[in-house]
């Protein structure tokens, strides 16, 4: 459904997408998966034709994505991080005045209602949540019925409540076959909705797989984190029972291992002989922030 080769976007100097490629079959949640400044949200404008690429090629839906911008607008639908709506209107006008765009579109009640926003149809914009807002939004970019939706970081700043009502959405559009491209900087919302995930990184595409095959690239399926008073080296920590491998970030050390309870009972026993005290021990699933911290040494979301 989706075919992008090579695609570059530059500001000066400053290259913010660096040669993306990948590809989005049809009927699949894609994710792209990074933090802020990781170049989702170019890529995903270039795609959607608000910007224009620098260099680089895309299909979407077999067309073209330069010369044949008409037609991709007519199978796209999109929401942004950002959506300026007309605030005076109600939640059903908006949605009227959008469908009169379109030669057909859906059922404007029966979107309304997929959308939860049927108690809320005949009120003003400006006086719903932010949550609710999203859900207007992601109204709006279905109303003509698209093969392909974009949602651009959807639910951030949301709270958790709607956050999670935005996954049913999402995982409803999958069931209905549509194709999503889903960026997010939520390293658990990307485990649940997407069948394959990009994740970028300062302009790049780093990796790229099923959220269990980036996770098994650990070679690990457990984490154990520790804080430590004094230096350790990474050498050191491997020579650990059954540590595949170490990530050291500032104080925090982790170590990641199919066998936990040796790991752990190695680690205990160093401890003792070392004479070397730990803190704020804990074991945890290796995941997604993993792999990225493994990848980059930074967080998906810096504290």
């Amino acid at each position: 459904m989706i075919i992008v080769k090579n695609l570059v976007k530059k500001y000066g100097d400053f290259t913010a997408v660096n040669g993306v490629e990948f590809t989005v079959q049809k009927g699949e949640v894609f994710g792209l998966l990074g933090p802020n400044g990781a170049g989702k949200t170019t890529t995903i404008e270039m795609l959607v034709g608000l910007r224009k690429p620098d260099s680089g090629t895309a299909e979407l839906a077999g067309f073209d994505l330069i010369k044949e911008q008409k037609q991709i607008k007519d199978v796209i639908g999109i929401q942004l991080q950002s959506t300026s709506l007309f605030e005076l209107l109600t939640v059903k006008e908006i949605i009227e005045m959008y469908a009169s765009f379109y030669p057909t579109h859906l059922s404007i009640p029966d979107l309304i209602d997929e959308m939860i926003l049927t108690e809320k149809k005949n009120d003003r914009v400006k006086g719903l949540s932010g949550g609710q807002k999203q859900r207007l939004a992601i109204a709006l970019a279905l109303i003509h019925d698209p093969q392909i939706i974009f949602l651009d970081e959807p639910t951030t700043g949301l709270d958790p409540q709607a956050r999670r009502t935005l996954w049913d959405i999402v995982l409803n559009l999958k069931a209905r076959g549509k194709t999503v491209v889903l960026s997010t900087h939520y390293m658990d919302e990307a485990h649940v909705l997407c069948d394959r995930i990009g994740i970028m990184d300062r302009g790049n595409l780093i990796a790229l797989d099923t959220p269990d095959g980036l996770v098994k690239s650990l070679q690990s399926d457990s984490a154990v984190e520790f804080k430590s008073i004094g230096q350790l080296s990474e050498e050191t920590l491997l020579e650990l029972a059954s540590v595949k491998q170490v990530g050291i970030r500032e104080d925090v050390y982790t170590l990641y291992t199919d066998h936990l309870q040796e790991t752990l009972t190695d680690l205990i026993t160093f401890s003792s002989n070392s004479d070397i005290q730990f803190s704020d021990l804990r074991t945890r699933t290796a995941t997604l922030e993993d792999v990225f911290i493994h990848m980059t040494g930074r967080r998906l979301r810096e504290e």
